[in-house]
């Protein structure tokens, strides 16, 4: 994550919070442009597997800085999802740093515009993620900046996370009792009120806080449930899925309420 974010997120904890008045990430044109792709189908991934729709999109912006970490942009594991029996995984790569920027390039098209002066190449670890390339170029070391060049592809991988977030890693019969106990909560609360429940914030920040903040959940860090609702709100990604599911366009919706 950019350390901009990071600032801006420790920062957030202490603020206080009401509704929909401050919609602040909407400001930021990487932030819409994540979500634009992503949302609608997100949405009704989530409703059909009993998820808050906000909650998946908060989190899916925080693991992956929206989008910006070279492994997410590589493999389209928007979720940080660690492999399961029979995953392609992405291998150990050595990859240069642009060292005015610090930032880590892994297209070998951009690569080539900078001087051998202006990089600085490292051995990156393996990833212990999934990669969601199509094969025969998942799990190698070529073509790292297919997803970049081919967005449609790249969004396809992204709901393909997705998909496996919502249907496996946080399953009914998940091993770790925090997902089984979150998903009969939900479970429970569409049996009684109907899917327009997962459409609501309060269950989204719910949802949240029955699976991370804590030592065995998705993340077992305090703040963590703070700054996936801190984007929930900010980003207003409650009202932006139930107009989705309402039919309006992303565009119309973001804009209104921007």
């Amino acid at each position: 994550m950019k350390k901009g974010f990071i600032i801006l997120f420790i920062t957030c904890i202490t603020l206080p919070i009401s509704g929909q008045e401050n919609l602040s990430l909407r400001k930021y044109q990487h932030v819409k442009l994540f979500y634009k792709n992503i949302s609608k189908q997100a949405t009704e991934l989530c409703l059909n597997n009993n998820i808050p729709p906000a909650a998946l999109l908060a989190i899916t912006g925080l693991e992956s800085g929206w989008d910006s970490g070279y492994i997410g942009q590589i493999t389209g594991n928007i979720l940080s999802l660690g492999l399961r029996k029979g995953d392609t995984e992405l291998p150990a790569l050595r990859l240069p740093r642009l060292i005015k920027t610090n930032k880590i390039l892994f297209d070998s098209i951009e690569i080539t515009k900078y001087s051998k002066t202006e990089l600085k190449w490292e051995d990156r670890p393996e990833s212990l993620k999934k990669d969601y390339r199509p094969k025969p170029i998942a799990g190698t070391k070529f073509q790292l900046g297919y997803f970049k060049n081919n967005p449609r592809e790249k969004a396809k991988a992204q709901l393909a996370n997705i998909k496996d977030f919502v249907t496996v890693f946080i399953g009914r019969k998940s091993r770790l009792v925090a997902y089984r106990t979150a998903r009969k909560k939900m479970d429970d609360l569409v049996a009684k009120h109907g899917k327009e429940i997962l459409l609501k914030e309060q269950t989204a920040i719910d949802f949240i806080n029955e699976i991370g903040g804590r030592p065995n959940t998705y993340n077992f860090r305090e703040t963590w449930p703070k700054k996936v609702i801190y984007i929930i709100k900010r980003a207003g990604l409650s009202q932006l899925t139930t107009d989705l599911h309402k039919g309006i366009s992303f565009d119309k919706s973001w804009s209104l309420k921007s």
